[in-house]
């Protein structure tokens, strides 16, 4: 049976694949899940650690019916997805004994959910969704949770990775030839994707990113030509809800001197939530044993001041003009564009949607399944949809940058490159000292030329902070002892002429390999070497 988990920053979505209906279905899972007014069954992104040491855990709803999500307890966690992958600036809180990371949280939230997964039936397959701007500490995190071994290992045949907005197209429901706009504005992000279906399929076999092969390949169905769900073009940035409710409790922190702390974030998320739905919202909390008490207002036009006045709207405009400077490459153009697909908690927000309406038109908006739809979506690739994606970052090589007197990166694969590539990009490499035994090389994944985010903590909140300059974002994939050299020389190298040529390719699978040959001895150093371990 397929499965889908949509693991966002303030909520979790599972979804099956139902054979009788052959329609996908949002999973409820006991302790975890809630279901609210219209919305589907949701899993709140909470964690509390009861005992580190043991991994006792608690997860999801459970956290907030027992009130721990009030509590200003160094064992209560929400919205630590965007700290997994990341370098975190401040102190990780140490519990019984042991100092707990984002990276550890997340892995115990996930487990907890597929654990009650396999609960309802086989898991044959698990699709996992991802932002776009995720670098590859993200996804080799997420591959060692799914490929973990012992009690905590997964019977799934496979497991694949695929980006959240091109998913949520997918979920609403693509017709031939359409061209669809999805703006996926979560709890942590803001991640767009321009998708166009096309039904005259070649027969290729990219099928999302697969992390996790097994015996079966699904998605082969014989007699039957696939569908080819082609990426146009697609940006990301790290703004969310949990931006805006940090924003709130800044605004009451100045305007009430209200403390910044966890009880006052998830009141100031009430809020923001309530205004969705009316022009004036209010909270209101008394603690009977400490006699504790706080009144809470906010008017929607203050709160879409406090947007304004935080460049909610500007970070908006520039994230759409990447998506479609990039699609204008393609000779495409917004009027193009058929549909406008709203998607993710954020995306709810009147200002958000009136935004998107002036600026695309009301009658190419929707936004009917905020929620479910990159789940759905993401069952669609074990159901004979195929993807035809590109690379999002490119990958470069690092040298010295003598006039600078500072390490710079030079691109070799740029972003927009369509994988599997079909010709290798060569690099040819001398020696730089006499006698030179080996040469070195550090490879890097190169996210696009923004404004840099950083995660850090502001007393027990995790937040981010955007430089003020624009500039290149940078993953090392292979800077570390023992991973660099990629060329034993023998006989040493000299310096003034060429020794080594490599060979950059990328696969099926997204994954990086490089071909070392030594051009004076004619052999091959390195054949098909995986730069990036993704499984």
């Amino acid at each position: 049976m397929s499965y889908a988990i949509d693991f966002g920053t303030s909520n979790t979505v599972v979804a099956r694949w139902n054979a009788a209906t052959r329609e996908p279905e949002t999973l409820k899972l006991p302790g975890l899940s809630v279901t609210q007014a219209n919305n589907p069954p949701l899993i709140p992104s909470l964690v509390y650690v009861e005992d580190a040491a043991n991994e006792c855990i608690l997860t999801g709803q459970l956290v907030r019916d027992r009130g721990l999500d009030l509590s200003m307890d160094a064992r209560f966690f929400r919205s630590f997805k965007r700290g997994i992958g990341s370098s975190i600036q401040g102190f990780l809180p140490e519990l019984d004994g042991r100092t707990v990371s984002f990276e550890q949280v997340g892995a115990w939230f996930l487990r907890q959910v597929l654990e009650q997964v396999q609960k309802t039936g086989p898991t044959d397959s698990i699709v996992f969704t991802v932002p776009v701007d995720s670098f590859e500490p993200y996804r080799h995190w997420l591959g060692q949770v799914v490929s973990a071994q012992g009690p905590a290992a997964l019977p799934v045949e496979q497991v694949r990775l695929l980006d959240e907005p091109t998913a949520a197209a997918l979920g609403y429901g693509l017709q031939a030839g359409e061209q669809l706009l999805v703006i996926d504005f979560g709890g942590g992000t803001l991640d767009l994707a321009w998708v166009q279906l096309n039904l005259e399929a070649n027969g290729s076999k990219p099928l999302g990113f697969v992390l996790k092969w097994g015996e079966k390949l699904f998605a082969e169905k014989s007699g039957q030509r696939p569908k080819v769900a082609r990426v146009m073009a697609k940006a990301g940035m790290n703004l969310g809800g949990t931006d805006l409710d940090n924003w709130l409790v800044d605004y009451f922190a100045q305007t009430q001197e209200l403390p910044r702390n966890s009880l006052i974030t998830r009141l100031a998320e009430r809020l923001k939530i309530q205004l969705s739905a009316r022009p004036k919202a209010s909270e209101v909390y008394f603690n009977d044993e400490t006699l504790e008490s706080y009144d809470l207002s906010l008017e929607r036009s203050q709160f879409e001041q406090i947007l304004e006045e935080r460049g909610f709207f500007a970070g908006l405009e520039e994230t759409v003009t990447q998506v479609l400077q990039q699609a204008q490459r393609q000779g495409l153009t917004a009027n193009d564009l058929d549909h406008v697909l709203l998607v993710g908690g954020t995306a709810q927000i009147p200002a958000v949607q009136n935004w998107v309406r002036e600026r695309f038109g009301s009658d190419k908006v929707r936004g009917e399944k905020p929620f479910e739809a990159i789940a759905h979506g993401a069952l669609q690739i074990s159901q004979g949809v195929e993807l035809k994606d590109f690379l999002y970052h490119s990958y470069g090589v690092r040298y010295w940058d003598r006039r600078n007197n500072c390490h710079s990166w030079h691109p070799l694969i740029p972003a927009g490159q369509a994988y599997p590539m079909s010709q290798p990009v060569e690099l040819v490499l001398g020696a730089s000292l006499e006698s030179q035994p080996s040469i070195e090389l550090v490879i890097g994944e190169l996210g696009s030329e923004s404004k840099a985010a950083e995660v850090f903590f502001d007393g027990d909140r995790l937040i981010t902070r955007t430089s003020s300059q624009a500039q290149t974002q940078v993953q090392p994939l292979n800077d570390r002892d023992g991973a660099r050299s990629i060329a034993q020389l023998n006989p040493p190298g000299y310096p003034g002429s060429d020794r080594i040529r490599v060979l950059f390719q990328v696969d099926v699978r997204r994954t990086l390999r490089i071909t070392v040959e030594d051009i004076l001895t004619g052999d091959t150093l390195l054949e098909d070497r995986e730069v990036v371990e993704l499984s």
